[in-house]
Parts: C-alpha cells; sequence; structure tokens
C-alpha cells in the first residue's frame, strides 16, 4: 500500500493502471472511505476508461464488506456524480482520470450533498486507513443496485439555467473528446433547438483522436476548423470526465474562461441582485470589474477548487469561475459543471440575434498572456527574485496570496505560482494591449530563466 502516498494528490487520486491503482488497492480505499465516514450507502460512478468498470467493482466490494450499500450510477460525467450525491444526500466516488492519458485512471471523492474531500478535509485520513488495512465489517455485508440517473440530471441542469429552453435556433460544434460529453451532451441538448453536429462522441479510453484536454491549443484545433467548416453558432469543448467546458466563437476563436467566467456571473446576479462571485487571482480583471458593475460582490481566491469551493460556502457565493474551465455554482451543491457552463453560453447566445463573437465585445477588455511554464532549479530562489526586481519600483503594490501577484499600475499585472508536483513556475500576464502584455511578460521572464 506504498503506493498510496504517489497517487493520492491534493484533491484527487490518480495514478498509472495497474502499476499505481489496481483493484486490491481500490478495494482498500473503498473500506477506508466507508469506514472514514461512517456511511451506511454511497453512490458511484464511472467514466470511459477502460480500467474503470473494474476498480468501481472493487471499490463496491470493499465498502460493502464495511456493511454500506452501493448506488452504482454506472457511465457519468463528474458532475453527474454531483448530481447523485446531491440529490441521494450520500457520500459519492467519480473513478476517472479526468484529461490525463488513457494509461491514467483515478478516484474524485465527495461527502454527502456533493462535499468534495482534499488532502486537508479527509483524503489523507482515508489514505492512511487503507495502507493500514481496514478488516471487514463484523455486521451484514451492504448491497449493491443500479440507478440510471442520466434524464434526471438532464432536467435539473437545464432547470438551472433561465431561458435556457426559449433559445433561438443554433448550429452548435460540440467535441467530446471520446468522453463522457458523448453520453450527456445527447441527454442534455436533446429538447433544446440546437442543430447538433457531434465530434467524437463515440465513448472511448484509448482516446483515438486526440487528448480529452482542451485546456491545450492543439486539442481544440479539430473544434476551431469544423464550427468555421459548418457555419455553426458556437464551439463547445468537454474534457475526459466533462467537469471542464470551453467555447469557440462562431470565427472559431477560442473565448477565454475568464470570459465565459464574467458572462455567466452577470446572468447570475441577473437572477439574484447584489450576490456574491468567486474568481481566482488569474483570472482577468475584467471579472471584477464587470461584476461589480452589475451590483455584485467579486471576491479573490487562491487557485484551486478546494479553495474555491470553501470560499462560496463561506460567502454563500452564487457563482465562481477559474481560468481552467472550471465553473461553479451555488445551486449544484457548489459544485462545478462543465456543462451547466455550457447551457449558460446557449442561453446568452439564443436570447439575442447576434454573433458570439459580438456579444461577447465588452467582456474583452484586456489581452492575457494564458500560462506559460518555465522550469527552474529552484522555484522558491526564483520567485525571491521576481519580487526583488519589482520590490522599488514606483507604481507596484504585489501579494502573497498565491505564488506572488504584482500589480504594475498603467502596464498590467502577473501572477507566478510554483507547481504543485513539477519545478515548474506558472507565469500568468495579464495588460491593456498585446504590447505591454508582451513587454512584461518577457521582463519576468528573464527574471525566472536568468
Amino acid at each position: 500500500m506504498s503506493r498510496l502516498s504517489a497517487i493520492v494528490k491534493a484533491y484527487d487520486i490518480r495514478g498509472v493502471v495497474p502499476d499505481d491503482l489496481d483493484a486490491s488497492l481500490a478495494r482498500a480505499v473503498g473500506a477506508a472511505f466507508v469506514r472514514f465516514l461512517g456511511a451506511d450507502r454511497i453512490v458511484t460512478a464511472h467514466d470511459m476508461r477502460e480500467s474503470s468498470p473494474g476498480l468501481a467493482a472493487a471499490f463496491a466490494d470493499g465498502a460493502t464488506a464495511q456493511g454500506a450499500d452501493v448506488v452504482e450510477a454506472g457511465l457519468g460525467s463528474t458532475d453527474l456524480l454531483y448530481f447523485a450525491s446531491g440529490t441521494l444526500d450520500v457520500p459519492g466516488v467519480m473513478f476517472t482520470a479526468s484529461h490525463n492519458p488513457a494509461r491514467y485512471n483515478g478516484m474524485k471523492l465527495c461527502r454527502a450533498g456533493a462535499a468534495p474531500i482534499g488532502l486537508e478535509t479527509g483524503l489523507a485520513e482515508i489514505r492512511d486507513l487503507a495502507a493500514a488495512g481496514v478488516p471487514d465489517g463484523d455486521g451484514p455485508r451492504g448491497s449493491v443496485s443500479q440507478l440510471d440517473l442520466l434524464g434526471g440530471y438532464a432536467e435539473f441542469l437545464l432547470g438551472l439555467v433561465p431561458g435556457v429552453r426559449d433559445i433561438r435556433p443554433l448550429k452548435v460544434v460540440v467535441d467530446a473528446g471520446n468522453g463522457m460529453g458523448g453520453l450527456t451532451v445527447p441527454a442534455v441538448f436533446g429538447s433544446l433547438p440546437v442543430d447538433l453536429t457531434p465530434m467524437y462522441f463515440e465513448l472511448d479510453g484509448s482516446f483515438p483522436n486526440h487528448e480529452a484536454n482542451p485546456i491545450e491549443p492543439e486539442n481544440l484545433r479539430d473544434l476551431q476548423a469544423e464550427v468555421v467548416k459548418q457555419g455553426a453558432d458556437i464551439g463547445l469543448a468537454f474534457d475526459g470526465d466533462a467537469d471542464r467546458c470551453f467555447v469557440v466563437d462562431e470565427r472559431g476563436e477560442l473565448v477565454s474562461p475568464s470570459v465565459l467566467t464574467a458572462l455567466i456571473a452577470q446572468r447570475e446576479l441577473a437572477r439574484e441582485p447584489g450576490a456574491t462571485v468567486i474568481h481566482n487571482l488569474i483570472t482577468s480583471h475584467a471579472v471584477p470589474e464587470i461584476v461589480r458593475e452589475n451590483g455584485g460582490t467579486p471576491v479573490r481566491t487562491r487557485v484551486g477548487h478546494s479553495f474555491i469551493k470553501a470560499k462560496m460556502a463561506e460567502t454563500g457565493a452564487v457563482f465562481g469561475g477559474e481560468h481552467s474551465g472550471h465553473f461553479y455554482f451555488r445551486d449544484f451543491w457548489r459544485a462545478d459543471s462543465g456543462m451547466l457552463a455550457a447551457l449558460h453560453a446557449l442561453a446568452a447566445l439564443g436570447s439575442q440575434d447576434g454573433p458570439l463573437s459580438g456579444l461577447l465585445t465588452s467582456y474583452n477588455r484586456y489581452v492575457g498572456s494564458g500560462e506559460v511554464n518555465s522550469e527552474v532549479a529552484d522555484t522558491a530562489a526564483s520567485l525571491a527574485a521576481v519580487k526583488s526586481a519589482f520590490a522599488d519600483r514606483p507604481g507596484v503594490e504585489t501579494d502573497e496570496l498565491d505564488g506572488l501577484t504584482v500589480e504594475v499600475d498603467g502596464t498590467g499585472w502577473f501572477n507566478v505560482r510554483p507547481s504543485n508536483t513539477e519545478p515548474l513556475l506558472r507565469l500568468n500576464v495579464e495588460g491593456p494591449d498585446q504590447s505591454s502584455m508582451v513587454k512584461l511578460r518577457d521582463e519576468v521572464l528573464s527574471v525566472i530563466r536568468r
């Protein structure tokens, strides 16, 4: 069980199958999960990877040996698992490695009501219990049952997005990347006035067309070309477990996740005036500006879903968005859902007659660099060098909420953060125009890579 220390991450369990993660380890985690939570009933779902059904079955075996009943939702997206945990009010486990290559698999764990379990909120204890070995319970073994939740999931999501059922007819291209969007998109979009062009909807965990990771530009090229070819109104790309969504406009241009965050924030504030909206510290400055302009209260957090969800719970925020394509909704148990983000984009586009690029013009206020990674020998020393380089300049403000954020008056801002898993520094820069952004980006990179 020493393998557990290597594959238990900050937010989930993830590793190569079977070298790092196999049925025996899944069974041990299942027993530890139930024992730690004291659960008498849990729900599971799994993605389309070849190893997922076997891992889910082994996990269920460990859970039922502790006396817990297991409800198997079967094939589903991660947000379908959150829906299951929320509506059934039981802890849940999703078997997926999200956007990772085919040889990987993993588990995303949550408490009842889709509350996340990470290293600081129970995952470390579950890891240690599994490593020590949990003996089978003394009472009767729990039962295993199956429950089809796809239809209920679709109806629930549609009910959370005002106006989406009343949109004008739209031509929509969706790239599911051979991931779980191939199952959930037809179920959710089936009742909408959408002319759908599906791309890579076949559920195939070997990912024969491209990696199911739309944050990488090369994985969006097929979608961008197809949107232009079809003369579509919008393109949507989902990752492997369909909890993230990226949007392409009618020209085949990528819509920044910050722009989508601002758009959804505006829609949620129209529904609930004065509400709080969460954004992480590397989203565009346009996000808090637009939140304030629409009467809301923006709250800035560290990068990472555990920080977003915790801050949402603390503030009662109606919505939260991240640069990585994760979007969180209070009325969806504060969980992230790529499908809900997609529905908000469709509702906004379909409620007016103009193209998506025109609709989004007012949200595109600044120029961003995207994330630029630099491999360094000593991340702490490189961060200190960047801080020193800007410390004595007039008009400069810094904070260290997450890495180092530097505001340079009249020029823009940047954030430098160390990777949690690699010897990398991650740089994000934003400026009022392209030349200002490039100048600031190159200056920071010259310090990092010196």
